[in-house]
C-alpha cells in the first residue's frame, strides 16, 4: 500500500483533471491506500476535514501554516482544537516556521503561533506536521526548548535541510517525509539525507499540487497517485526493493500517524 503522508488537496487546481473526487480515484487506482490532506489555514483545514470524511483511506491535519499567519484571528486556534476532535484528524499541520519572503508574517508571531499549536496538538494527543523553510536554527532551538510537547511525534514533511542536521532533528524522535526533489537530477543534498536518516523514520509524501516528480516534472497539478516515483526513488537510496520501501513507509506512516485505519 502506498502512502503520500503529505499533500494539498483543498484548492481549486484539479477542476481542469476532473476534480478532486478523480484525483483521489486516480491515486486508487495506482495503489495509493492513504492520502493524508494538510490544511494551512482554518479554512483548508474545515475544507479537509469534509474531504477526509467523504473518502474511504482519506485523512487530514488541521493547523495554520507560518506563512498564512496574516489570516488568523483570535479563536482560531480552538477551531483547529475542535477539528482534531474527529476520528480522521492524524496530527496538527502544517505548523512551523518560514522566513522564506520578506513579506511573511513577523518572526515573532511565527514563533508564538508556532509554540502554541505544538502546545495544542501536546494537549489533543496528536504528532505535528512541520514546516520550516529558510528558518532550520530557530526551528530547532523552539522544538528543543518545547521537547516535552513532541511526546506524540512529529513529520518534517518535504525535508532539505542539510544531512548532518537531520541528526538534531532525529535526536527529538521527529519523523522525515520526502517528495518530488528526492527524484531531481541535482537533489543530491536531499540524496544524502534520506541515506543518513534510519529508514524506520522515512515517509513518501507528494505536497501536491506542486513538486511535480520526475518523470513528470514540470507538470502541473502534482497529485497523490504520483507518490510511487518518490517510493522508487527511496528505495534506490536506500539500496532495498521498492515492495521493500513502501512496506517499510506503511510502517512507519502507522506508527507515526496512530489513528490510521
Amino acid at each position: 500500500m502506498l502512502i503520500d503522508a503529505h499533500c494539498h488537496l483543498t484548492g481549486d487546481e484539479y477542476e481542469e483533471t476532473g476534480g478532486v473526487a478523480r484525483a483521489i480515484a486516480r491515486a486508487k487506482e495506482a495503489g495509493v491506500g492513504i492520502i493524508v490532506c494538510s490544511g494551512f489555514d482554518l479554512d483548508s483545514s474545515i475544507k479537509a476535514k469534509s474531504l477526509a470524511e467523504a473518502h474511504e483511506g482519506v485523512y487530514f491535519c488541521a493547523g495554520f501554516h507560518p506563512s498564512e499567519l496574516n489570516e488568523y484571528q483570535e479563536g482560531d486556534l480552538e477551531e483547529i482544537a475542535k477539528l482534531c476532535q474527529s476520528d480522521k484528524c492524524v496530527a496538527v499541520g502544517e505548523i512551523g516556521l518560514d522566513y522564506h519572503f520578506d513579506d511573511n508574517p513577523p518572526k515573532p508571531l511565527q514563533k508564538e503561533l508556532f509554540e502554541k499549536q505544538l502546545r495544542l496538538a501536546c494537549e489533543a494527543g496528536l504528532p505535528v506536521v512541520l514546516h520550516s523553510r529558510d528558518a532550520a536554527a530557530d526551528t530547532l532551538e523552539i522544538l528543543e526548548q518545547n521537547r516535552e510537547l513532541l511526546k506524540f511525534g512529529g513529520l518534517m514533511h518535504c525535508y532539505s535541510y542539510s544531512p548532518e542536521m537531520s541528526d538534531a532533528f532525529c535526536a527529538l524522535g521527529l519523523h522525515f517525509s520526502f517528495g518530488g526533489p528526492c527524484t531531481f537530477k541535482n537533489a543530491k543534498k536531499v540524496w544524502e539525507s534520506v541515506q543518513r536518516i534510519p529508514a524506520h523514520r522515512i515517509l513518501s509524501e507528494t505536497d501536491c499540487p506542486y513538486l511535480t516528480p520526475v518523470p513528470f516534472r514540470g507538470t502541473f497539478p502534482n497529485e497523490p497517485s504520483m507518490v510511487s516515483f518518490v517510493v522508487e526513488k527511496l528505495a534506490s537510496l536506500k539500496g532495498v526493493s521498492t515492495e521493500e520501501m513502501q512496506k517499510r513507509i506503511y510502517d512507519n506512516a502507522k506508527a507515526l500517524f496512530f489513528k490510521l485505519k
